[in-house]
């Protein structure tokens, strides 16, 4: 790395997003219209209870525009709490991020590694703090192979769990080195574990049992997950929870989400006809 190349990205990132919003302000009188004509379309619902996010595409998203990689990931952490709000002030109760999967957290080289521990460091504590989680009454759960991730990073999230156990407007799910295949597994093993002890019988095993030891447990199926950077596959998503959810895969990379794009998928969801395999 060259002496002082950090300092450099940080500047061209800063130059990128100050021609963003110059070429945002262009457009705006247009944006606006069209985002007027999207909430017509939306506004009387009806809405999801449970938005799953898989927020892809934050490394090509710096790579096209020349960028260090790492720095697509704070803009994508950026817009993760852009899009909260939005979630929230449609009055959408559950949320799920995506925020790393196990692979992730196992594969990725260990300097980009590092660098999402910190954003997650980051994030952590900034939501212990922020006062619309404590405005808005939301239940934070975090949730994967916690054993993969830092000490303090998991004493954290333990904290953030604890402070806010006792809301019940909004709860936001944050899938961090997590898996769904992991999670069907520690779900088998919990299920066997207390049916050898003699707590269930094998009569009692079904879909409902099953899934409250699930990590989402308490939570309802998710309606619709988001996936963004145009790849159309769910990669070890909620792959239980996800049987009947409605998909929507958008070509934007996530740094780059705007509120038109999460209304097309609302509009998309409203759209459809749900009729959970009957």
């Amino acid at each position: 790395m060259i002496p002082g190349s950090n300092k450099l990205y940080e500047l061209q990132g800063f130059l990128t997003n100050m021609l963003y919003k110059l070429g945002s302000r262009v457009l705006k009188p247009v944006y606006e219209i069209y985002e007027k004509w999207l909430w017509m379309q939306i506004r009387r619902g009806p809405f999801p209870r449970h938005i799953g996010i898989i927020p892809d595409g934050n490394r090509r998203w710096a790579k096209r525009l020349g960028l260090d990689p790492s720095l697509g990931h704070v803009y994508g952490y950026e817009k993760i709490k852009e899009v909260l709000k939005w979630i929230w002030e449609l009055k959408i109760r559950y949320v799920t991020i995506y925020t790393m999967s196990t692979e992730n957290c196992r594969f990725r080289d260990e300097r980009e590694r590092e660098y999402l521990f910190n954003l997650a460091r980051k994030g952590l504590a900034e939501l212990k703090n922020m006062r619309e989680i404590h405005d808005r009454k939301v239940r934070v759960k975090v949730f994967g192979a916690l054993d993969l991730v830092p000490e303090d990073i998991a004493e954290l999230a333990s904290e953030l769990e604890k402070e806010t156990s006792r809301y019940d407007s909004f709860q936001l799910n944050i899938a961090l080195c997590y898996g769904g295949r992991h999670e069907i597994i520690d779900a088998v093993k919990a299920i066997v574990k207390e049916a050898l002890e003699g707590k269930i019988s094998l009569d009692d095993i079904n879909e409902e049992l099953f899934s409250r030891y699930l990590y989402t447990n308490g939570a309802p199926d998710p309606d619709l997950i988001i996936r963004t950077s145009g790849e159309e596959r769910i990669s070890n998503f909620l792959l239980w929870q996800s049987a009947y959810s409605e998909l929507y895969f958008c070509d934007v990379f996530w740094p780059e989400f705007r509120k038109i794009d999460f209304w097309r998928a609302i509009r998309s969801y409203q759209r459809r006809e749900r009729r959970f395999g009957r």
